[in-house]
């Protein structure tokens, strides 16, 4: 396993390599799980639970997909612990 080494930007913080399809999946997933969360919780004190389970379900689709776009990453070799 070949480690390349870390860029640094030219303020000397650490860069690492994504392609910007997958940073966009990763950004827009996580900003959807926090909204999902926060009305489903909202949805179970309004005792709405088919709302609840709508939303849980979005929760869900949005952590598969930042998962996949990590996979992909590693995958690519550009990403942490990649195996390329």
């Amino acid at each position: 396993m070949s480690e390349t080494p870390e860029q640094r930007s030219e303020t000397g913080k650490p860069m690492v390599t994504a392609t910007p399809r997958d940073v966009i999946h990763i950004r827009l997933a996580s900003f959807v799980i926090f909204l999902a969360l926060a009305l489903g919780a909202l949805a179970l004190v309004a005792k709405a639970t088919v709302v609840a389970v709508v939303l849980g379900v979005i929760a869900v689709i949005a952590v598969v997909d930042i998962v996949l776009a990590v996979r992909r990453q590693r995958h690519l070799g550009l990403g942490p612990r990649s195996t390329g």
